[in-house]
């Protein structure tokens, strides 16, 4: 092993210009690290390869006969996310490129199998029958969401990791953000395609939403911060359309928690299935708005004549983040997902998180893991005793939000945060310059980059089910006309 050359692959990764760059380092460092070698063979404890090689052998096989029905049959009863373990993410541990050749040639496999089930003609195989299969089939296996958690002006990451994402093809239709992710996902929700390179430019959008109004207001019992131009600074970023309406110009399914101020209410999950006619601006200044940073707010909706009118007008909302940061389970019900990518940067909780080290055992291990898994129960029951035995009404309220942070999940199958976190800490409440834009860009971006082939992997089959689907549904309305 060259000690010298893996140091100028890691430098080179560390200043890389861009993706296909970074590529390159991270290959050449696996060269000389035995990590490309590792690659090449089938055999690690780590997933059932002999399960693996089988399926993609008799998937050849089956296409090089051209036997559909068998096909069809097989992949229709053989296909799983986590099939034999490949979903394990040590195997993404061991190089610094990608994992196992024989997993990615199987994944490989099924996707360019589906793709020419999709696009050619089969006498024994008519297009409504092949519609139904990739319907039923494709919900059976699932498809990914990403998820975008809250951070203040931290959340500008998110920026990053969305371009990192959409530059390579791999920004899920699916997509929640809670408080200052509320801000991006409807960022990226009301813009097309076309008009999402904007949004990656620092001069392109503004993120000038703090104004304080100093502690004398906030003893007074208002807020820190004036609402008012964090309102601006949402509706420069953010087109003025109902998630309905959103939905149908971009095809992304943007998902906004809102947490109730009043007792006896629920946070709710706003998208185009239960909010249709709400507004998405207004539903990301309520999952903005931080208690006593900024005011609750009331939501806002279009009415059957398309005028905007107050939505439940008795009632306000705030953060989503106190009781869903990442609501997954909700997320999973209404949209059929089973696998998260999540972009988090809420300042108590990076510090925490680690990636997954392959085979990592020992006392050390051991004891951290005891440590850290007692600590949070035992300040979840402590929580959970005070809220439930305090007289005062608004201490009640203030302990149950305080729970709700501390039960939630804040990471997802594949999570990306930011490297390094103290340094960014002076940047919660400020209203950043563009040159600091470009920089949590960047590091969103950076942050990323290695996760790139997990998570093209890990949405690979789940990809090439929406393509189907979009290109038979097209088919069938064409028929129609």
């Amino acid at each position: 092993m060259n000690r010298k050359a893996l140091r100028q692959c890691e430098e080179a990764m560390a200043h890389a210009p861009d993706y296909p760059a970074w590529c390159e380092a991270a290959r050449e460092h696996d060269r000389w690290s035995g990590g490309a070698d590792w690659r090449e063979q089938d055999e690690s404890p780590d997933y059932d390869y002999q399960l693996i090689r089988a399926r993609l052998n008799e998937l050849r096989a089956l296409r090089q006969h051209g036997d559909i029905g068998r096909l069809v049959y097989s992949l229709h009863e053989g296909l799983h996310g986590n099939l034999g373990n490949i979903a394990n993410p040590v195997l993404y541990s061991h190089c610094l490129f990608g994992t196992k050749r024989l997993l990615t040639d199987y994944l490989d496999e099924v996707a360019s199998t589906l793709d020419e089930l999709c696009k050619q003609d089969f006498p024994d195989f008519p297009l409504l029958q092949k519609l139904l299969f990739f319907e039923r089939t494709g919900q059976s296996f699932g498809r990914s969401a990403l998820m975008l958690s809250g951070g203040a002006t931290l959340g500008l990451f998110h920026s990053g990791v969305i371009k990192a994402l959409w530059t390579e093809g791999l920004l899920p239709k699916v997509i929640s953000g809670s408080s200052a992710g509320s801000i991006a996902a409807a960022t990226i929700g009301t813009h097309t395609d076309d008009e999402l390179a904007r949004i990656f430019d620092p001069s392109g959008f503004t993120a000038e939403a703090w104004r304080s109004l100093g502690f004398k207001s906030l003893l007074k019992g208002s807020s820190l911060m004036d609402s008012g131009q964090l309102e601006l600074c949402i509706e420069h970023n953010v087109a003025a359309l109902t998630f309905e309406e959103a939905f149908e110009r971009t095809g992304r399914i943007i998902n906004i928690p809102v947490s109730p101020i009043r007792a006896h209410q629920h946070s709710r999950l706003l998208n185009y299935l239960t909010a249709p006619n709400v507004m998405i601006r207004r539903a990301a200044l309520a999952s903005s708005a931080i208690p006593g940073v900024f005011p609750a707010v009331m939501l806002e909706a279009k009415d059957f004549n398309g005028a905007v009118v107050p939505y439940m007008p008795n009632e306000k909302w705030v953060d989503g983040s106190l009781n869903s940061d990442l609501p997954m389970l909700r997320v999973a019900r209404m949209h059929n997902v089973n696998h998260y990518i999540v972009s988090q940067t809420n300042p108590h909780i990076v510090p925490f998180l680690s990636e997954p080290k392959p085979h990592e055992k020992g006392l050390f291990s051991f004891t951290r893991d005891i440590v850290s898994s007692t600590v949070h129960i035992y300040v979840k029951h402590v929580l959970d005793l005070a809220r439930q035995n305090v007289d005062s009404h608004s201490l009640a309220l203030l302990l149950d939000k305080a729970y709700s942070v501390a039960n939630q999940n804040y990471s997802g199958d594949i999570t990306i945060f930011p490297p390094t976190w103290l340094g960014t800490l002076r940047d919660i409440f400020s209203n950043p310059t563009p040159e600091r834009i470009a920089e949590f860009i960047r590091t969103g971006e950076r942050a990323t980059w290695p996760k790139l082939e997990r998570i093209r992997n890990a949405t690979r089959i789940s990809r090439a089910f929406e393509r189907g689907l979009e290109r038979l549904r097209a088919r069938i309305a064409a028929t129609m006309l």
